[in-house]
């Protein structure tokens, strides 16, 4: 009995271990969102960026465990700590902070789309909106607690469950499409388009825009990996998957995209988006695809969001992680296949329909929250303070203190 107990403590004790190193992972990918904002946006909103980044993760923790997760997976905390370790050692806590770390990629995800414009306060409010009620809403009709509602009827018209391995849906899709009703709502930065002409802002640092999509794809084999959940279900074909389709994304992205650096290096992070979903099911060589097809669809949907439908996207995120994260979603539906290698399970037809109806909860919330905070206390800096940048306007000090110093 003793040894039985003792083996019972190693495995769940390995399980908070195995989630607690995939969170701290995930986690790090904050940094990655931050730099890459920081790199893309002019030096005078970089300080804007750290700090929302930063401050939007601090209000995610506490609204997510307190409401969100409760609200998705039906587990709350507040009871005793005994109770909160169990016998588990604490597995739900450190569930939490694994799944914590994909909520609060939504608000970060919306921070590079609305940059060097947007007020600081009313996006906070937004952001602990969407983790506290849109995001966990949404999650918990696909993985959590509510799960049968929604996919009992994928599996009822579609053949199969919907099938989001690590979220190219539910977290990335999902961030996108919330995105772009603050874009537009926000409207354009002063100067991007003048008198319906185009005219691109430069980005500030390449090698920092660099940096950020470093600390990205090395946090994304925690996304992905280590959404297993436990030690003894973890899957080498996910890490394979997850490697191939970034480097699918970066090699098309350098085809397709001329030799751009920003491209390059949005091409790894399009490539890991898509291959979320279908990353446990798909064979490597089907990832590479995705991978390389996603980095097309952000070269060419970028250029056709900012010069065609003249949406001032700073970075693109719409594209990037709304529209690539739906080609995930459908991808896993076709390469997941066994005729394409596959691991079968999955339809077409769910996957598709999943998708579509992520883009449509999304976009409802997204112009609802916005629209609301829009017509109250508003969203955008005034044009002063816009001209003189987040930094100043906001924080009262800039990137580079000592060149204001006299």
């Amino acid at each position: 009995m003793d040894v039985m107990s003792s083996l019972t403590n190693l495995r769940n004790s390995s399980d908070v271990l195995f989630l607690m190193l995939g969170a701290v992972m995930v986690f790090a990918m904050h940094a990655g969102f931050a730099f890459l904002e920081v790199g893309t946006v002019r030096k005078k909103n970089q300080v804007n960026a750290f700090v929302k980044i930063l401050t939007d993760w601090s209000v995610s923790t506490i609204v997510y465990f307190l409401i969100g997760f409760p609200l998705a997976y039906g587990i709350s905390f507040l009871t005793p700590a005994e109770k909160l370790l169990g016998t588990t050692q604490g597995y739900d806590l450190t569930h939490f902070f694994f799944l914590l770390c994909f909520a609060a990629c939504i608000p970060a995800i919306i921070s590079g789309g609305i940059a060097e414009r947007a007020k600081f306060w009313p996006q906070v409010c937004a952001g602990a909106i969407f983790a506290a009620l849109t995001y966990p809403i949404f999650e918990s009709l696909i993985w959590g607690k509510n799960a049968s509602l929604l996919q009992d009827l994928f599996k009822s018209f579609g053949g199969a469950e919907f099938h989001d391995y690590a979220g190219s849906v539910v977290v990335h899709s999902i961030g996108g499409w919330l995105a772009l009703p603050a874009v537009i709502i926000l409207g354009p930065r002063m100067g991007r388009y003048v008198r319906g002409k185009s005219h691109p802002i430069p980005i500030s640092n390449i090698p920092f825009l660099a940096l950020g999509s470093w600390i990205l794809a090395i946090g994304w084999f925690g996304f992905n990996v280590m959404s297993a959940g436990h030690l003894d279900k973890i899957s080498g074909l996910v890490a394979v998957n997850s490697l191939l389709a970034m480097v699918g994304g970066v090699l098309f992205a350098l085809i397709a995209g001329k030799n751009d650096p920003g491209f390059v290096h949005n091409g790894a992070l399009a490539g890991l988006i898509a291959v979320c979903a279908g990353s446990d099911i798909m064979h490597p060589l089907a990832a590479f695809v995705t991978g390389g097809i996603a980095s097309i669809i952000f070269v060419y949907g970028f250029h056709i969001e900012q010069e065609k439908l003249k949406i001032d996207d700073v970075l693109g995120v719409w594209p990037l992680h709304g529209v690539i994260g739906s080609w995930g979603g459908i991808a896993a539906g076709i390469f997941g296949q066994k005729a394409l290698g596959g691991m079968g399970g999955v339809t077409f037809i769910s996957q598709l329909t999943g998708s579509l109806v992520a883009v449509v909860f999304a976009l409802v919330n997204g112009f609802l929250v916005y629209g609301i905070l829009s017509k109250t206390v508003g969203i955008r800096l005034a044009e002063e303070e816009e001209f003189a940048g987040a930094d100043l306007s906001i924080h009262s000090i800039g990137a580079y203190p000592e060149e204001h110093v006299r």
